[in-house]
């Protein structure tokens, strides 16, 4: 059965990080009607309890669960790739890391020609976007809408973190978004208050009564519209209802690095052998689609604390986590309130570097898999994740079927460069330096994962291969640049096809220098400003 509804000015696909900025400045102008679809979910009563992350990241509620193709460079491993199914996107379900990336990583956009993407450039919107009383004001915004909080928990094994690291020369930095990112830090989170600061509440929540807003959820967009070369709209399943809308101005796709792509090709839009196979019209070739791929593998190091009460392992089981959930419900405290990883440090591994090559998240508890599920670990322990900021494999998204309900084919490619398994390599060994000093070993015992018994590169190499997943960072698959394998101009622009935009993560030509949830905001911000004032 299908259904024609009203039109709109502006429809944007995509209730994630970028997407919610982008609908929040497009409708501060009442004279434009703004539609919003999200194929999740208006949020989950876990999500804005900022620890809640270790309860969604697994759920199918919150969680679209992704996984990846088996791969030779992984040991044939299904990878887990959690992906936010409610408004606010992956920003409702993770981490809660707060991380711009460095100075380089923008430059190095413009150097690929992409016009107005320098840092110099995007330094004005990463401030409009922030609130943070803390740091440079040159480098960080003081009044945005996403309201920013520094790690104020007190276990002295951060202390000791910092003491660690003032013994091998790492100093401490006390703001990693300001001037330079290198040293070891104690994390911003997007937590106001002790509650989790999604892109929904920092950005839709607050505007949902505007009278020229629509936002629909659960509505899956299973093709974007077009009159030849022009987009005119998208069809979208709503209640077991094929809905179409019509867009008078422009559609912007802001499905994220795995969605965007699956929508275009569903579109025919893509690489024509791909279409061809799945039976779909060709309306554009753009043989980018999909490819460039880019995330992060991360090792993940463990080792035992020794000393009853520091690990996150006694605390959070039991009569414990009564009394921490006490503790959150009474002043918004306690382990309830934490990002994932409290303390950050971004290294070199080797000199020469223009920037930190690689970014480690200290944990202090422990995480083990079972089944599949990530679940705290019965002995007490701190986990050290350690990812490579700019890796060189690269991979690819693409549809499997027609059928806009089935999961795409995903395909990292990891390790498939000699410089991302020396780089983790690397890393590893400057994590358990950093581990093994007299500092830390007051209360930390034996590695527990891998163990000591992996010690040669070979060891490292097979121990990254057999366990290391992802931190979550999927990038790249709509490629922002003006080349034959890129997707959009500089201007978020679809090539050869007018009034469809894509922003969110995956017209990163490259990735960022750690968490992505940040850039992404600012990418949104980036093409509101593009539509509205240019």
């Amino acid at each position: 059965m299908t259904n024609t509804t009203e039109s709109f000015d502006y429809i944007v696909v995509g209730a994630g990080s970028a997407g919610c900025a982008l609908v929040n400045r497009l409708s501060s102008n009442p004279s434009i009607k703004v539609l919003l679809l999200e194929a999740g979910s208006n949020g989950h009563f876990l999500s804005r309890v900022p620890v809640s992350f270790a309860w969604l990241i697994d759920n199918p509620a919150a969680n679209w669960c992704y996984r990846s193709e088996p791969e030779a460079g992984t040991n044939d491993r299904e990878i887990p790739i959690p992906r936010g199914k409610l408004l606010g996107g992956s920003s409702a379900i993770n981490g809660l890391v707060h991380v711009r990336g460095q100075q380089l990583d923008y430059d190095t956009w413009a150097q690929f020609g992409n016009s107005g993407w320098s840092f110099a450039d995007v330094l004005p919107f990463f401030k409009k976007i922030e609130s943070f009383e803390k740091g440079d004001s040159a480098y960080r915004g003081r009044s945005g809408p996403l309201r920013v909080s520094e790690v104020i928990d007190h276990n002295p094994i951060y202390e000791q973190l910092f003491k660690a690291g003032a013994a091998l020369g790492i100093a401490q930095n006390g703001d990693y978004n300001g001037a330079d990112q290198e040293g070891l830090a104690r994390t911003q989170a997007t937590i106001s208050n002790g509650r989790r600061m999604s892109a929904d509440f920092a950005y839709l929540r607050p505007i949902r009564w505007r009278r020229n807003l629509t936002v629909k959820t659960r509505a899956l967009v299973t093709r974007l519209l077009f009159d030849k070369k022009v987009c005119v709209g998208a069809e979208a399943i709503i209640d077991n209802t094929i809905v179409t809308f019509e867009a008078r101005q422009e559609v912007i796709l802001s499905g994220g690095a795995i969605n965007s792509p699956q929508v275009l090709e569903l579109s025919g839009v893509g690489q024509p052998e791909i279409l061809e196979k799945n039976s779909i019209p060709i309306v554009q070739a753009i043989h980018g689609v999909g490819e460039n791929l880019r995330d992060q593998i991360a090792p993940r190091l463990a080792f035992r604390i020794t000393k009853p009460g520091i690990s996150y392992n006694d605390t959070a089981r039991g009569m414990n986590l009564l009394k921490e959930i006490l503790k959150y419900t009474v002043n918004r405290s306690g382990f309830l309130n934490l990002p994932s990883a409290p303390v950050l440090g971004f290294f070199k591994t080797r000199p020469g570097l223009a920037g930190p090559d690689i970014q480690v998240h200290f944990i202090p508890y422990r995480v083990v898999l079972e089944d599949g599920k990530r679940k705290l670990g019965k002995e007490p322990g701190m986990t050290c994740t350690i990812n490579q900021n700019q890796p060189e494999s690269v991979g690819s998204v693409h549809i499997k079927s027609s059928d806009p309900r089935q999961h795409p084919a995903i395909k990292f490619n990891f390790l498939s460069s000699n410089l991302d398994v020396d780089t983790l390599v690397a890393g590893v060994r400057l994590v358990r330096k950093i581990m093994n000093t007299d500092e830390m070993q007051m209360y930390c015992g034996e590695e527990m994962s891998p163990g000591s018994d992996c010690s040669s590169d070979n060891d490292i190499l097979a121990f990254i291969r057999n366990k290391a997943e992802t931190v979550y960072h999927p990038v790249g698959t709509c490629k922002m640049g003006s080349g034959t394998k890129s997707v959009v101009d500089e201007k978020l622009r679809v090539h050869e096809i007018k009034n469809l935009r894509i922003a969110d993560a995956s017209i990163m030509p490259t990735l960022t220098s750690g968490n992505t949830n940040f850039p992404c905001i600012m990418i949104g911000e980036k093409c509101a400003d593009f539509i509205m004032n240019h």
